[in-house]
């Protein structure tokens, strides 16, 4: 079954890049951090919201921490980096660079995951919708710079996105109450770090706190047995 907001997301990159394309570098750097500050408000509200029905906040401050030292360890983010990087310079194809980059950046990434995650678990969609919007502005910036390869990104989006839903549709356990908020309530705090980001606030590693996702129902788990 195929799921509206892959689909949504899918066709922000391609109108994106059509937009894009023709538009170059026309477009001045205050409408882009206009654009941009918009996106992180509202992801900030959305944020929030999700985070405000936490049962137990000790077990989110917990998996925070616990999951976000495993990323620090382990270093998610600067490999997510490292791996964006490598591709937008080494390959000298401009086509293939800006597949490559785009397909990593639009695919991989907290939002990515937790939008898939929500609209496999709990079919919402709303994640992704916000992601969508995001992508498509960054996708007619991309395609300014590389062109058709931002628009044959939107492949790997569909494919990838999609294939996280479908995953994520097995994990029925997170809808039952003593999961869902607190698991939520994780996600959200990690949605306000994106958007302190994208406001140009502060450089948070969001990616490092990726693995808090795992820990939570952990967490849960073990309180709610003993």
């Amino acid at each position: 079954m195929l799921n509206l907001g892959v689909l949504f997301n899918t066709f922000a990159v391609i109108l994106g890049s059509i937009i894009g394309i023709p538009l170059g570098s026309k477009l001045a750097e205050r409408y882009k951090d206009t654009l941009f500050i918009s996106i992180g408000a509202i992801t900030i509200l959305i944020g929030v919201k999700m985070g405000i029905d936490a049962d137990n906040f000790l077990i989110v401050l917990g998996s925070l921490a616990i999951g976000g030292l495993i990323g620090e360890w382990l270093k998610i983010e600067e490999k997510i980096t490292h791996l964006a990087g490598r591709f937008s310079k080494k390959d000298e194809s401009t086509f293939a660079a800006g597949f490559v980059f785009a397909t990593v950046l639009f695919t991989v990434g907290p939002m990515t995951i937790l939008g898939c995650i929500d609209a496999g678990v709990t079919n919402n969609n709303q994640l992704l919708y916000v992601k969508s919007t995001m992508d498509g502005i960054s996708s007619m910036i991309l395609a300014s710079v590389y062109g058709k390869g931002i628009l044959a990104s939107s492949i790997g989006v569909y494919l990838i996105e999609g294939g996280l839903v479908m995953f994520s549709s097995s994990l029925h356990f997170l809808t039952f109450p003593i999961y869902i908020h607190d698991f939520t309530a994780v996600g959200g705090a990690i949605l306000i770090m994106i958007a302190i980001r994208l406001l140009k606030i502060k450089e948070i590693k969001a990616g490092n706190f990726l693995p808090a996702l795992v820990i939570v129902p952990i967490l849960d788990l073990v309180k709610n047995i003993r």
